[in-house]
């Protein structure tokens, strides 16, 4: 019997997918780390200069880095201060390469958020649309659209 070769098995580019899928694990590995240890300057390095993070949960998109660095820095602080750390879990990657440059991923993303000397808890459950773009061999993200399940 013969198996017929399943789309998501073609070349993605000059990496098959395997190694491409691989490279943006390790890249949202990276880049979620940083955030949860308080890096908020290098955690908003990973997003292109002109890239743009929106949610449904904020009022205004934040556009270009140093905005984006700017929210997450008074994020960090905010829950540093209360003596909450958080955790951000994404899997269930799906990955669509445009080009060679280009890959659009979507995947789901849970925060878990643990007071001090407390339990964790799930603080929320969402969606990530991603669209990264590599510059200077890395990947950076162009346009974040993240979706809390809880908020219209």
């Amino acid at each position: 019997m013969t198996v017929a070769a399943h789309p998501a098995t073609a070349p993605a580019g000059p990496a098959g997918p395997a190694e491409l899928y691989a490279e943006i694990q390790q890249f949202y590995a990276r880049q979620m780390q940083l955030l949860d240890d308080g890096e908020a300057e290098a955690w908003a390095e990973t997003f292109a200069e002109d890239g743009v993070f929106a949610a449904n949960a904020h009022p205004e998109p934040f556009t270009g880095r140093a905005a984006i660095a700017a929210g997450a820095r008074q994020a960090t602080d905010d829950f540093a201060a209360r003596g909450i750390r958080r955790r951000h879990w994404l899997g269930m990657l799906s990955l669509e390469p445009k080009d060679e440059h280009t890959v659009f991923v979507r995947s789901y993303a849970q925060v878990l958020e643990t007071p001090r000397a407390g339990q964790a808890v799930l603080r929320a459950s969402t969606t990530c649309a991603d669209l990264l773009v590599r510059r200077d061999g890395r990947w950076l993200v162009l346009d974040r659209r993240i979706h809390r399940d809880d908020l219209d």
